[in-house]
């Protein structure tokens, strides 16, 4: 779900309590013969959780948020995706997902500026003003097509700061916004700024930001069914390999920019936002 589309959620979660180990009791004094030590096989076992990895040192509290967004997605989403994908046409979906990708084309237009690769800049901006118009707001992209040939590259503060050298940092799972980190978010959150002071109203308020944004978590939905049943059947630990399938494409996406071919892990067909948007082709 586009993260300018949506309230960016705040996470408040208090670290996960320390065991607490009951000391042992006051001995007291008797005058009888003190009992027998314990049998020499007796032993006391401790044993204490993992700790929890360095990209993910909230791990407790994003592994309760990822199951409590899976109930929610089984018992909600997913059958309200099914219900969206037979009352709207392929097509339908399709042309609304061009406009809310048509949409964010200023943002990554800027970001390849402050990348320092203004052909690109330049091509995006080409893109925005030719679907804009010959392509009736976005509904039709006709930019990819002969005789411009210019393919959709999504791009984003979050991968400007990546580009010149920005870690990750530490890894969320956030109701609404999914699979992020600190970087991602806080990227996020400048595109969301500089998206809302341009675009005019109605398209920068909630009247149409909260419709338009469900719409496409919906379509997103639909066109990653498959891969989110087999992710979730198919991992001895889902969140896990969420995790990690996250990190790995947010990293190969940075390579992208800095001119490594890394082959994108996500389908080109429809994605929530621009930080999980195929990765840009390399120069």
């Amino acid at each position: 779900m586009q993260s300018w589309l949506l309230p960016l959620a705040l996470l408040v979660a208090e670290p996960a309590a320390e065991p607490v180990i009951a000391p042992p009791p006051t001995p007291t004094v008797t005058t009888q013969a003190p009992t027998s030590p314990a049998p020499a096989d007796s032993e006391i076992i401790v044993t204490a959780e993992p700790a929890p990895p360095p990209e993910d040192p909230l791990q407790a509290v994003n592994v309760q948020s990822f199951e409590v967004v899976q109930e929610m997605d089984e018992a909600l989403v997913a059958p309200v995706a099914r219900a969206y994908e037979k009352a709207a046409p392929r097509g339908v979906r399709k042309a609304l997902r061009n406009v809310f990708q048509n949409l964010r084309e200023p943002i990554a237009a800027v970001n390849y500026l402050l990348q320092l690769k203004v052909g690109k800049a330049f091509e995006t901006v080409g893109r925005f003003g030719i679907n804009s118009t010959i392509g009736l707001a976005g509904i039709i992209d006709v930019a990819k097509k002969k005789p411009f040939n210019l393919p959709r590259r999504p791009n984003g503060f979050a991968n400007t700061l990546g580009f010149y050298g920005v870690k990750p940092g530490a890894y969320f799972y956030l109701p609404l916004i999914g699979s992020t980190t600190v970087r991602d978010l806080f990227g996020g959150t400048v595109d969301a700024v500089f998206l809302g002071s341009i675009l005019p109203p109605p398209i920068n308020e909630p009247i149409f930001a909260i419709p338009a944004g469900t719409l496409s978590a919906l379509d997103y939905r639909i066109e990653n069914d498959e891969a989110i049943r087999t992710l979730n059947e198919d991992s001895a630990n889902p969140y896990r390999a969420t995790r990690e399938q996250y990190l790995a494409r947010r990293q190969a996406e940075i390579d992208a920019l800095r001119g490594r071919t890394t082959k994108p892990v996500v389908s080109e067909e429809a994605a929530p936002n621009d930080a999980t948007d195929p990765a840009p082709r390399p120069e």
